[in-house]
Parts: C-alpha cells; sequence; structure tokens
C-alpha cells in the first residue's frame, strides 16, 4: 500500500490538473457562474429554514445556523459519495488509453467538491459571526482537522462506490436514495436529543454523526468539540479510507475489460 501512496504522489500533478478542470467546467455555460458556489448553499438554507421554521416549527434557538453549519459539510460528503460512484465510468476513455493509478480519479472529484466546500464555508464563517456566535479559538484551530476527517471518510466511501459502480450500474441510481435517507438520519435538521436515549446508540454507527456534532460544536455552540466525538470521528475516517483502499485496489484490476 505504501507503494501505491507513493506511486500517487508521483502523479499529484494530473490531480491538480483534474482538479481545477473540473472546478472550471462545474458551472461552464452558467450566466452567474463560479457565484453559484455561494448562491447555492444560501438557496438551500433558505428552503430548508423555511420547512423546519415555518412549516415543520421547532424551538431550537437560531435555527438556520443550526442548519447550516451541518448542510454545507452534507452537501460535500453527499456530492462525494453520489458524484464520485461514476467518477470512474465517467474517465472510461482516459482509463483505456493510458496508464495511471486509477485512485487518482476518485481522489480528484473528491478534492474538487472538498475545495468547493472550503469556498462554501466562507459564506458559512459569514453568517456565524453575523448571528453574534464567536467561536474559541481552540475551536477554529480544531476546524481544519475535522475538514480533513470528513475529506478521508468521504474519499473512502467515493472508492468504494465508484469501484463498485463499474460492476455493478444500478449502484448509481441506489445511491441517490442512500443519500437522502442518509441525510435523514443524520442530525442535521434536528438535534440528536430528539432520539429516545434507548436508540441513541444507533446514531453513532453513522460515520457523519460524530462529524455534524464536532461542526456544530465550533460553529453554532462556539465551543471546542468533545475529544471522544472527535476521536470517533478520526477512528471511522481511518477505517472507511483503509476500506475504500483494500476494496479499490482489488476491483481496479479488470476496470479496462468491465468499460
Amino acid at each position: 500500500m505504501l507503494n501505491e501512496f507513493k506511486e500517487i504522489y508521483k502523479y499529484r500533478e494530473m490531480i491538480y490538473s483534474m482538479v481545477r478542470k473540473d472546478l472550471r467546467g462545474r458551472y461552464k455555460g452558467s450566466v452567474l457562474g463560479f457565484l453559484w458556489t455561494f448562491i447555492n448553499p444560501l438557496l438551500q438554507l433558505l428552503v430548508y429554514n423555511m420547512v423546519f421554521s415555518i412549516i415543520l416549527r421547532n424551538d431550537i434557538e437560531k435555527f438556520y445556523l443550526f442548519l447550516f453549519v451541518a448542510l454545507i459539510p452534507w452537501m460535500f460528503f453527499s456530492a462525494s459519495i453520489t458524484g464520485g460512484s461514476v467518477s470512474i465510468i465517467s474517465q472510461k476513455d482516459l482509463i483505456k488509453k493510458i496508464y495511471f493509478p486509477r485512485e487518482i480519479i476518485p481522489i480528484s472529484y473528491v478534492t474538487s467538491c472538498f475545495v468547493n466546500m472550503l469556498l462554501s464555508f466562507i459564506v458559512v464563517i459569514i453568517v456565524v459571526f453575523a448571528s453574534g456566535v464567536r467561536p474559541t479559538v481552540a475551536g477554529m484551530i480544531l476546524l481544519p482537522t475535522i475538514m480533513i476527517i470528513e475529506y478521508l471518510l468521504a474519499l473512502g466511501i467515493a472508492m468504494i462506490t465508484s469501484a463498485v459502480t463499474v460492476y455493478f450500474r444500478d449502484l448509481e441510481h441506489i445511491l441517490g436514495i442512500i443519500s437522502m435517507a442518509w441525510m435523514y438520519a443524520t442530525p442535521i435538521c434536528y438535534p440528536e436529543s430528539l432520539c429516545p436515549e434507548k436508540y441513541r446508540f444507533l446514531f453513532h454507527l453513522n460515520p457523519m454523526t460524530s462529524i455534524v456534532e464536532a461542526y456544530r460544536a465550533v460553529l453554532y455552540y462556539g465551543t471546542v468539540p468533545d475529544m471522544s466525538t472527535l476521536l470517533e470521528s478520526v477512528v471511522l475516517g481511518l477505517v472507511f479510507l483503509t476500506a475504500g483502499c483494500i476494496v479499490f485496489g482489488n476491483l481496479k484490476k479488470r476496470f479496462a475489460e468491465e468499460l
């Protein structure tokens, strides 16, 4: 596995080129272009806030912020696993023509989604401070760590889904349903406290629960994430990344034949 990492590092310029190409082409041809990076999360916030604050009302203080600081990370995660699932298929011509480590394709796709999330976080930070929340210095220092943990988790799952989709094309459509169900199984639009105590352990089988709680601790409550929550995120992120590398490594050998 170490040799594979070294080989991927040798192709870092290719990753950079593919990420740049994806970011440039994301909103190509649209009138507002790159501004959609900021407009899209704001429109999502407006819709969810209207539904859960006006129609399905709740008593959560500053609900728009409670939702926003979890929604942006979720959008990155969801895009990584759903879009990442077809990343190999969409590059089938490239795979057939030249040799390069196949891992580069899901890595570049998830990285481009991650960069897009980082840009969206400019809006998040503005909303946080405009709301009167003052995150602690320690919390802001830990924020990049939380982001990296989520990146590793998303990459691990994207590597699994991208490899399996080559052999089972229906997975692309199934993941759309799974992503929707996964979102509502994650405490994004509601607090974890709404779940009965006896079922709460199920929440922590969901790897996104601990990550969402860590983001919310820093950006909504203005505190430092609980260390046990952060450790849980690290372990889950590394487990999924390791599983992703193993599954992808075993399945990539017949990509050219299947494509």
